[in-house]
């Protein structure tokens, strides 16, 4: 019966080198950690100018009623603004959402963004980084610690990034609107767009605001969808704003949404509320 025993150590090092091999895939949570602590450490050294009516007098009307509404004048550009969300995610129209805490994290200066997120996806613990570096994004998706489920990186995902990080300043980071990268046309008084260059990426949007001066909108045609192939489909993008509230002495988005218009009908991939600002 000695065969027996030789296929059972077999079997058991097969069973440990899947494990290694499985376990060796980044812990996300350790780099998020790592990276927003790199992050803070970096922008403690920072100075940035107070924002004064002088800083947006250069803005369209519409932007700079914003700017104003939100409470920014007065006060410093933050260097980085480190948001908390309850979130919850859908991966195909009609599915059951995955909900769970997610961390947003920008600094602008030199651009850098993480969106960490936890969630359960068939039962299992699920953890989801993106993170963008200068001009260079990848997102990965771990399975329960174990599984990379995917793992997306290159031009058009640095590109897709570039979007969401100019997103992320014109909700959550108002006073950074001055920034010189951003190159700003009037449109109407309720409409304004943006055009954000960093490096190689030069991405543009469209601001929607309401007659108080908050903003209601936000769309771009330069972001793209991750389809279930890993590949990105170029699609409409928006992120209605449905509540306002004050955070950190500000008046920012509570409540928002993150929509694909496709051609096909509007698929609400995110939902978002605000629990707290940084």
């Amino acid at each position: 019966m000695s065969w027996i025993y030789w296929i059972a150590a077999v079997l058991a090092v097969v069973a440990a080198t899947l494990f290694i091999i499985m376990r060796s895939g980044p812990d996300l949570a350790a780099r998020f950690d790592e990276q927003l602590a790199a992050a803070r450490a970096e922008a403690k050294a920072q100075l940035q100018p107070v924002i004064t009516e002088d800083s947006i007098a250069g803005l369209p009307a519409p932007v700079q009623r914003y700017v104003r509404r939100t409470g920014a004048l007065g006060k410093p550009r933050p260097p980085c603004v480190h948001v908390k969300f309850n979130a919850e995610m859908f991966r195909k129209p009609g599915q059951a959402g995955m909900t769970g805490p997610a961390d947003q994290v920008d600094c602008f200066a030199k651009p850098k963004r993480l969106f960490f997120m936890t969630t359960r996806m068939f039962g299992l613990p699920v953890a989801v980084l993106h993170d963008y570096e200068g001009a260079s994004a990848s997102m990965i998706v771990r399975l329960a610690s174990l599984f990379t489920v995917a793992d997306l990186k290159g031009e058009a995902a640095s590109r897709t990034e570039t979007v969401t990080i100019l997103n992320d300043l014109c909700l959550f980071a108002p006073s950074w609107l001055t920034d010189d990268r951003l190159q700003w046309q009037a449109v109407d008084e309720k409409h304004a767009s943006v055009t954000f260059t960093n490096g190689p990426h030069k991405v543009s949007a469209t601001l929607y605001l309401n007659d108080e001066g908050d903003i209601v909108n936000f769309t771009s045609d330069d972001r793209g969808a991750l389809q279930s192939d890993g590949t990105l489909r170029m699609a409409h993008w928006s992120t209605p704003v449905l509540e306002h509230g004050e955070f950190s002495g500000l008046r920012l988005p509570a409540r928002g949404e993150a929509v694909w218009n496709y051609p096909e009908g509007d698929f609400i991939y995110g939902r978002f509320t605000t629990a707290g600002v940084q």
